[in-house]
């Protein structure tokens, strides 16, 4: 098949998604559009029996590509399926993440109509099992997602400054050099500055919202939102335009928190005004989730929270250390830009 014969090429790293594969493979495959589609599965030298399934779903369908990722890190994944796809269009749909029928189609059309070289939909948390159920919770707030409105849905397309996974013409990321191995994680943030940087636009269109499941014990979100403190202070670093207000409120945090417990007496009363406002912030948000959630899942809510924005702010401050502050992003933000 030839490259001009499949509309779509569809990027999907894998590690150990023994549980999730097959449902996030059916997904895929259940995709309405009008052409050929490629599935490019690229799996990360799984250790359970990721690939065996991915094999056995292979026999069945022509459709699908593995690939292997000794490297085991996310964008040299997705630049392994960069090089083999054969579509004018690129997708990337993540394991965990469930995407409407018309996903892909929509993304199709929204591309082919310009103004547009990153089309996604808005990111919905839905939990399933206890912990993720409350992590989702507290993501369908602000005070959990910041300023990110790619996070919340919409009624009508927005314009937005990064997308959750998307879609893109395989020639604007070819021109854009794909995906930087440089970051681990916040790489489709580094990506999308990129592009705005050459002045293309990132679009949030409604029927494309995605569902994905959060972490589901309090350590891995912990670490998990670590890494996205860490990196996000990496692509603060190079993109200093890139960088919210919102994200010096995390690490600002954590410092004020410190000092808190740290100082004593006049100098502690300034640090300790703001634990105690930020207390009572989400003790009036966990109440509030009360009237729409499970009341034992809204009275974990401060403690969600509080994972999610300490580990966020040590990263940041971790990543301050390991890649050096973003001096130019931070005066930027002080200065109301």
């Amino acid at each position: 098949m030839s490259p001009g014969h499949v509309a779509v090429s569809v990027l999907t790293p894998v590690l150990n998604e023994e549980a999730a594969i097959r449902k996030t493979a059916a997904s895929i495959q259940a995709q309405r559009l009008d052409g050929e589609l490629e599935l490019i599965f690229i799996d990360g030298r799984s250790e359970d029996a990721t690939a065996e399934i991915l094999c056995e779903l292979a026999k069945d369908d022509p459709r699908i590509t593995i690939l292997d990722n000794p490297r085991r890190i996310t964008p040299v994944a997705l630049n392994l399926g960069l090089a083999a796809a054969r579509g004018r269009v690129v997708a990337r749909m993540d394991a965990h993440t469930h995407y409407p029928p018309d996903y892909l189609a929509l993304g199709l059309e929204r591309l082919d109509r310009g103004n547009a070289e990153h089309v996604s939909g808005p990111q919905i948390p839905r939990g399933q099992e206890r912990w993720s159920r409350r992590v989702a919770l507290a993501l369908s707030s602000r005070l959990g997602t910041g300023e990110a409105d790619f996070r919340h849905l919409t009624e009508e397309e927005i314009e937005v400054d990064s997308g959750f996974t998307g879609m893109w013409l395989r020639s604007t990321l070819e021109r854009h050099g794909g995906w930087d191995e440089g970051w681990p994680n916040d790489q489709d943030t580094e990506l999308a500055a990129r592009i705005r940087k050459g002045g293309g636009r990132i679009v949030c269109v409604p029927g494309m919202a995605a569902e994905y499941v959060p972490r589901d014990t309090l350590g891995k979100l912990a670490r998990q939102y670590f890494r996205y403190g860490q990196y996000r202070c990496k692509t603060s670093g190079r993109h200093p335009e890139s960088m919210r207000r919102s994200h010096v409120i995390a690490p600002a945090l954590v410092l004020d928190l410190l000092a808190a417990l740290g100082l004593r007496g006049r100098l502690a009363a300034l640090p300790r005004l703001g634990a105690a406002a930020y207390c009572a912030a989400l003790l009036a948000v966990s109440a509030g989730e009360a009237r729409r959630a499970r009341p034992a899942d809204a009275a974990f809510l401060p403690l969600v929270f509080l994972t999610m924005h300490g580990a966020w702010g040590l990263g940041f401050l971790s990543g301050c250390a390991r890649f050096g502050p973003p001096l130019p992003a931070l005066k930027r933000i002080l200065s109301g830009g």
